[in-house]
């Protein structure tokens, strides 16, 4: 029996089974429909959503979620540049991310024809890696390098565009079978011996982990020095979860977006900052180091970005655990002054204090500490909880506890409207049997809750709760403090409560402490997506915005 005839969806397809892919996200069209024609046969679960940018968030979950590239897949014109906001976020924010966009055939390329643009030229500033193929029998080694790059430090995008007769057209060319990832060692034995005499000298060494040490891996090598020499943690928004349970003493609070957190005045009182996995796109070091004079040395397994205000002594680049394993064979436990004790605990003792609701809201409305106070007491360490940005990210960036890495989730490189329920979906596939919480303000659910329906679809357990006041607060607040009044934040009511039933969805209301907890109890119990409307008192948020809080490090 003759062979089968191969083309190029089957190659594609090929590819993605060789690099282990599970899923693919997206939406089909005329120009690359035969490569969802392949995946009916064969290949990874393609998960079929109601918008391209939402698949680029789901397949952007996945890489932050297990670190091998997600997958997306758009058809041509705006099916590809749909894609545009979910990659540039995945490439700023460290998530690897492989994307396929179909393209016009390629005697149509250079004519004003239907859909016909430059794709690749279009990804190129928002990419690792963005390249179009011309020639079928090339499409497996694109695809391996678009991969390898994706998930290369520092990880991002790649974007492949191929041309509708390259899908269609016929490969006689052998697929590129799986590759082992290249292994980085640590840093140089000189590199550690001077960190760990560094250590040894200073007065108040500070841990400033950032998005790139959040890993389990990184994470456990983390935890092994912090429970060796006491020394004090602070985390990036993105590194939420990296100290666990056990050296909850250890932590000091999350450093973003704005510089009044107990967190800034630790790394102000500390004479070494330790910047492991930290990247300024999560905070720029002028919010931390505003005078420019800390000593720094960074443990990372890229080159830091050097500015003003992040001049490090010395960088340890190499595999991040490797380089803090081996570190941790070569430092003490560290003897902290009288003083310097008794400031860390009012630190800690400040930390905690912010963490309590002071006084409940009534009138049918929760305050954000009731919220996360209720959301503490009923989350485990196993669930995930993804976070959208608006005024609900700062106050549960700043206040929220986790306790496994990546298990709590933020966009805080391009702090990207619409993440929260698209990453919710990711995690309940990578994550099954495990509970999902989603949240989001009313402004940001609604940027992407159409896929909504797509949970409903696949029957995921995700719970989204929507803080609702009615307007795009975060902008609001920042305009109240700037301007003394607001412009342009005011929207019309939706009933969240319809509209997740309108999907197939449970929705339920909370308008108070009790309620909440019942019906996040509800939705525990419920097999499928359950909505929460949570008119939220947003009466404290102005307190988020303020430049510096009194302390005695200052």
């Amino acid at each position: 029996m003759a062979e089968k005839s191969r083309n190029g969806a089957d190659v594609i397809v090929e590819s993605l089974k060789n690099h282990q892919v599970e899923y693919v996200f997206g939406i089909p069209g005329a120009k690359i429909d035969g490569l969802f024609n392949a995946l009916v046969d064969d290949g990874p679960e393609l998960i079929v959503t109601r918008h391209e940018q939402n698949a680029a968030f789901m397949a952007a979950a996945v890489g932050r979620l297990t670190g091998n590239p997600g997958v997306v897949i758009a058809t041509s014109g705006p099916g590809a540049s749909n894609l545009t906001t979910g990659l540039v976020t995945a490439t700023s924010e460290g998530d690897p991310v492989l994307a396929i966009g179909g393209q016009v055939k390629r005697r149509d390329l250079l004519k004003l024809t239907h859909q016909s643009m430059n794709n690749a030229a279009l990804f190129e500033p928002i990419t690792k890696y963005s390249a179009e193929i011309q020639d079928p029998e090339t499409i497996s080694e694109v695809l391996a390098n678009a991969y390898r790059l994706a998930k290369a430090s520092k990880k991002g995008a790649s974007f492949i565009s191929i041309p509708q007769d390259v899908v269609d057209g016929p490969v006689e060319s052998v697929g590129i079978k799986p590759l082992s990832d290249p292994k980085i060692g640590s840093a140089s034995a000189q590199d550690i011996e001077y960190l760990s005499k560094k250590i040894q000298a200073a007065e108040l060494p500070v841990f400033l982990v950032g998005m790139r040490a959040s890993t389990e891996k990184e994470a456990n090598a983390i935890r092994k020095i912090v429970e060796k020499t006491n020394i004090p943690v602070v985390e990036t928004f993105q590194a939420a979860g990296v100290i666990s349970r056990e050296l909850e003493n250890h932590f000091f609070g999350r450093v973003g977006l704005f510089r009044n957190q107990p967190g800034d005045m630790l790394l102000k009182r500390s004479d070494l900052v330790i910047a492991v996995g930290y990247d300024p796109i999560e905070y720029e070091a002028r919010n931390w180091n505003a005078e420019g004079d800390s000593a720094i040395v960074v443990i990372d397994d890229t080159p830091a970005e050097i500015d003003y205000y992040f001049q490090p002594d010395r960088e340890l680049i190499g595999d991040i655990a490797e380089t803090l394993t081996v570190l941790l064979s070569s430092i003490e436990a560290k003897k902290l002054s009288e003083e310097t004790t008794h400031d860390l605990e009012s630190l800690h003792e400040k930390l905690i204090k912010g963490d309590t609701v002071k006084e409940h809201s009534a009138n049918g409305l929760i305050h954000p500490l009731e919220v996360i106070e209720t959301l503490q007491s009923l989350v485990t360490d196993e669930m995930t909880v993804t976070v959208d940005v608006g005024s609900h990210y700062i106050w549960m960036a700043r206040h929220f506890r986790s306790y496994e890495p990546r298990h709590l989730l933020f966009s805080n490189g391009m702090q990207t409207l619409g993440v929260a329920l698209p990453w919710a979906i990711s995690a309940a596939l990578v994550r099954p049997n495990t509970q999902i919480i989603s949240i989001s303000g009313d402004g940001g659910f609604l940027f992407s809750a159409q896929d909504l329906e797509t949970a409903v679809r696949k029957k995921l357990k995700i719970i989204h709760l929507v803080w609702n006041d009615g307007r795009y607060n975060m902008v609001e607040f920042q305009e109240q403090l700037k301007y003394h009044r607001s412009s342009g934040v005011d929207f019309g009511p939706v009933d969240f409560v319809k509209y997740a039933e309108a999907f197939g969805a449970k929705g339920l209301r909370a308008t108070n402490a009790k309620e909440l907890e019942a019906a996040i109890l509800t939705g525990i119990k419920t097999q499928g997506p359950v909505v929460i409307d949570i008119p939220i008192d947003y009466r404290d948020n102005e307190t988020l915005g303020e430049t510096i809080l009194p302390d005695q490090f200052y």
